[in-house]
């Protein structure tokens, strides 16, 4: 079927034992074209989300830029059976994302798939509303938005509750307290399991778990920040902390820079890539940062390098993320089902290189 992408039935369901015999491989081969996808036996390495039970897919996959709006439904679904196919246990989303069409196509395709809801957790992110110009009541954190956004998303991606929620940003207007206080009431309804953050800072998290503790209710759980080799100290300095003393897990976002760790943009902007979309130009500015050129500088020594190791630079940067221990998930992103598969690979390199080879790497960003 298609969105299998790992080349036939039994080797996307995973060897049949002998002892089954050919009747049932049939059967299973049957419903894996089916579209059930309820056989696996993945090389995927699994983190506790913090000091939560809860254990999520070292790589994760997410909805940000093509979900709803760079890429057709029927890709959307390759790409959500190429990452359960290979292990992906956690899938990504927000109500801004393409403005709530994200969160819907998700939900769709998982639904279309049949994925067991045991088996995956699926996520939304609440803050920036899921209409093009929302009105005061359409975002941010307070009661109503958060209590509104959670069953707006609940709808969209077909599912009773969600495993994670997130305060996509921090809300000047309205009040932490206030905004633990609707988190927990979800928690405590049901509709959400575990309650985040995402690019708070240290002092914002520590406040809202201090709340949380001080009456009795459920304290967020993770953070969703940046990282990646250009964008280190949020999560190396600031949060350190917080790992130990509030027990926080971090899903960390944009471990490829949006792409600049992969090296296609060591000699300008390419055409149709993240970057060169209109929609994006504050992306294309954060990226390269000022001046441009000295980041273009230290990307251009890591590529080097990963040719010289015999790396793909796409997976090398997301392997570095993976060493450390404080990430529960390094969140993918991908428009074809090729470039998941290749990043996905990134636990080969993670596993493969030694700590000579992450030394140079270091070195190449001093």
């Amino acid at each position: 079927m298609p969105g299998g992408g790992n080349g036939g039935d039994q080797a996307a369901i995973g060897k049949v034992p002998d002892a089954i015999g050919p009747v049932a491989a049939v059967t299973l081969a049957a419903v894996r074209a089916a579209g059930a996808h309820l056989f696996q036996e993945p090389a995927m390495q699994y983190r506790r989300l913090g000091s939560s039970g809860l254990q999520l897919s070292a790589l994760s996959f997410g909805a940000w830029v093509t979900f709803g709006s760079q890429i057709a439904r029927g890709e959307a679904r390759n790409l959500i059976a190429a990452a359960w196919d290979n292990g992906v246990n956690f899938f990504d989303n927000a109500e801004v994302y393409a403005q709530g069409r994200a969160e819907q196509v998700m939900g769709d395709v998982i639904a279309d798939l049949r994925l067991p809801r045991d088996g995956y957790c699926v996520s939304s992110k609440v803050f920036f509303g899921a209409v093009e110009a929302p009105n005061p009541l359409q975002r941010g954190l307070s009661r109503k938005h958060v209590h509104d956004a959670c069953h707006a998303a609940l709808k969209r991606l077909r599912v009773d509750y969600l495993d994670l929620y997130y305060c996509h940003r921090p809300d000047p207007d309205a009040p932490i307290a206030e905004t633990v206080q609707a988190m927990d009431v979800l928690i405590r309804q049901g509709k959400v399991l575990y309650w985040g953050t995402s690019e708070w800072s240290a002092a914002q998290i520590a406040e809202a778990v201090a709340f949380a503790r001080g009456n009795g209710l459920h304290a967020p759980s993770m953070e969703q920040p940046q990282y990646n080799l250009l964008h280190r100290t949020r999560v190396e300095q600031e949060y350190a902390p917080l790992y130990a003393d509030a027990g926080l897990g971090t899903t960390i976002w944009s471990p490829l820079a949006s792409g600049l760790l992969t090296g296609k943009y060591n000699d300008g902007i390419v055409a149709g890539s993240r970057l060169a979309q209109p929609s994006l130009g504050w992306l294309q500015s954060a990226v390269l940062g000022e001046p441009a050129d000295a980041r273009l500088d230290k990307v251009r020594r890591f590529t080097a390098l990963a040719a010289e190791l015999g790396e793909s630079p796409a997976q090398l940067a997301i392997a570095w993320c993976l060493r450390n221990r404080h990430v529960s998930s390094v969140i993918l992103g991908a428009s074809r089902v090729a470039q998941l598969e290749e990043n996905l690979r990134a636990l080969e390199v993670f596993e493969r290189l030694g700590e000579d080879a992450w030394g140079r790497l270091e070195a190449a960003f001093d």
